[in-house]
């Protein structure tokens, strides 16, 4: 981290997060209305794990040298727009962005450290979006609540983190990829599909 400089990491985050947030912005009401369905997400997840599945069996083995330190514009770029498929629902956010990362040749541990940085921006636009958006119901309460949750969901990030950059030293995600698929055949089945 401290190779790059603070103020480099931060103009990665930045180049990363704005293709989701300007396509988010542009076309939040077309994703809420066409694609939020189960039938959606379930298709995500399978296609999402085979995609994973993929992307490991085809770099297993590759050069991964990249780190959050020597990572470039381009490598916060592809991250960025791997980023834009977590719009469609069923897709997971760290899921994209980790593999967009790894798909640069970064290391697993540099691309989920990325990814969970990532996330800060994320979360802090899509909150304040919402609280913009419903703030004629908000409450003094109610943001007591929200900011408790905001606080518990960060330490639990960082626990959960921690322990996930260790795993994947020594696992693939192919583990992730199976999971997605047999979940999203499962939502098929119980929707009667």
């Amino acid at each position: 981290l401290l190779t790059s400089g603070p103020g480099l990491l931060r103009t990665h985050i930045l180049v990363a997060f704005l293709p989701a947030a300007i396509i988010g912005f542009l076309f939040h009401k077309q994703i809420t209305s066409y694609l939020f369905s189960p039938t959606v997400v379930a298709i995500s997840l399978i296609v999402g794990g085979i995609i994973i599945i993929i992307i490991e069996k085809i770099l297993s083995g590759k050069d991964r040298s990249i780190t959050i330190g020597s990572m470039t514009m381009r490598d916060a770029l592809v991250v960025g727009f791997a980023q834009v498929l977590s719009l469609i629902p069923g897709v997971s956010r760290s899921g994209a962005t980790i593999m967009g990362g790894y798909a640069t040749g970064m290391t697993r541990e540099a691309a989920t450290e990325f990814s969970f940085l990532l996330s800060f921006p994320v979360m802090i636009a899509a909150s304040g979006y919402e609280l913009i958006k419903y703030r004629d119901l908000l409450t003094t309460e109610m943001l007591t609540t929200l900011g408790l949750g905001f606080l518990v969901a960060f330490i639990s990030a960082l626990v959960v983190v921690k322990w996930l950059i260790k795993f994947v030293r020594s696992h693939s995600f192919v583990g992730f990829g199976v999971y997605r698929i047999i979940f999203g055949i499962l939502v098929l089945v119980l929707l009667g599909i």
